[in-house]
């Protein structure tokens, strides 16, 4: 089936001017964000540039490979610039921060369509040990750092342009999105047209039946693979589409797998059973714990991890780092308590579903 390859070849000579932003074109920005702009976008509002110059100075770069996060995002970038459709897209007021002491990682890009729209793009987490962590904080924080800075973002951008907007991102970038739409004055969310959120974790029960939240509910078109783990995780009040993936398990959650079909999505009836009991697990295992004992879960995860040294997610499970792991819960018999209880929780709530769930097959 075709991919957001497949769709740039196929609607690549049409503008947007014709052709507005489509939900596969808020994946294909969403998926541009994760590019690491430093020294190309501006984080200012001034001198705003085209999609094709940027690309071209990236292909030139000695370290483009470590300013994307999966190879394909590269790959896209140069897709898209050699279209029509993208290629006089402009790009401006880039922000990067990760903040370790903050535990924030945040970063966003605006596009400045031909059709006179912009989209607000916003990173999904990194590879950074920080931002995951972060994700995890959502858990049991109302706010964490990076939707602080979204809406901020997003209040900055429309301070200085009048467009009609349109917001988006992948992972939780489709959560920032969400939160910043939500979180904006009336007079500001009248302007935004859309938010796309690809794949997205929920929120605490902090914002359910947040009156600006629910006032964007129509605007919010929420995607989820079949398999999806992190797009169902914690709460939503807006429905969520499900969607076709070439890929199998969690791997879904790798955006250049889905599945699509003209300007939208292969879509399929509901989530798999296995996305429905891992979910169904965490939900009761979450539910069964106090903000305070998600916090204590947290932190010490995070303790151990930093054991091993550990700043890239990619590293966690290098043999020399597992070691470490392994000497510190010998070690540290307050954090291997607080860990194996919370483990065993989590087991406790995935056979209590599992016994509830054998008798309706």
């Amino acid at each position: 089936m075709a991919d957001l390859f497949d769709y740039l070849d196929w609607r690549g000579d049409i503008g947007f001017e014709a052709v507005g932003v489509t939900p596969v074109d808020g994946l294909i920005f969403s998926a541009l964000a994760y590019v690491h702009y430093d020294g190309l976008v501006r984080e200012d509002f001034t001198h705003p540039v085209p999609l094709e110059v940027v690309a071209d100075a990236f292909a030139v770069l000695p370290d483009k490979a470590e300013r994307v996060l999966l190879k394909n995002d590269g790959r896209l970038l140069q897709a898209a610039a050699g279209t029509e459709r993208y290629r006089h897209v402009e790009l401006v007021f880039y922000r990067s921060e990760t903040v370790p002491e903050l535990e924030s990682q945040f970063a966003a890009v605006a596009f400045l369509l031909p059709n006179g729209q912009a989209v607000l793009a916003f990173r999904g987490t990194d590879a950074t040990l920080v931002g995951w962590k972060e994700d995890f904080n959502m858990s049991f924080q109302p706010c964490v750092p990076a939707q602080e800075k979204a809406l901020y973002y997003t209040q900055t951008f429309a301070g200085h342009h009048d467009h009609p907007l349109i917001l988006c991102g992948h992972s939780k970038g489709g959560n920032l999105a969400v939160y910043a739409a939500s979180r904006c004055p009336e007079a500001l969310q009248s302007r935004i047209l859309a938010v796309y959120n690809n794949d997205g974790p929920g929120f605490t029960e902090s914002l359910m039946g947040d009156p600006g939240y629910r006032a964007m509910v129509p605007k919010i078109h929420s995607y989820v693979p079949e398999s999806s783990v992190v797009g169902l995780l914690l709460e939503h009040e807006e429905p969520c589409m499900i969607i076709k993936s070439r890929q199998v398990s969690i791997l879904q959650h790798d955006e250049y797998s889905w599945e699509v079909l003209g300007g939208d999505f292969v879509r399929v009836e509901d989530i798999s059973g296995d996305s429905r009991f891992i979910n169904g697990t965490l939900h009761q295992w979450l539910a069964g714990k106090t903000r305070q004992e998600r916090n204590a879960f947290v932190d010490a995860m995070f303790e151990l991890l930093g054991t091993g040294e550990v700043s890239d997610a990619r590293h966690i499970i290098l043999p020399w780092n597992i070691l470490n792991y392994i000497r510190t819960l010998t070690e540290d018999e307050q954090m291997r308590r607080t860990l194996t209880s919370a483990l065993a929780d989590l087991f406790r709530a995935a056979n209590s579903l599992r016994k509830r769930e054998l008798p309706e097959k």
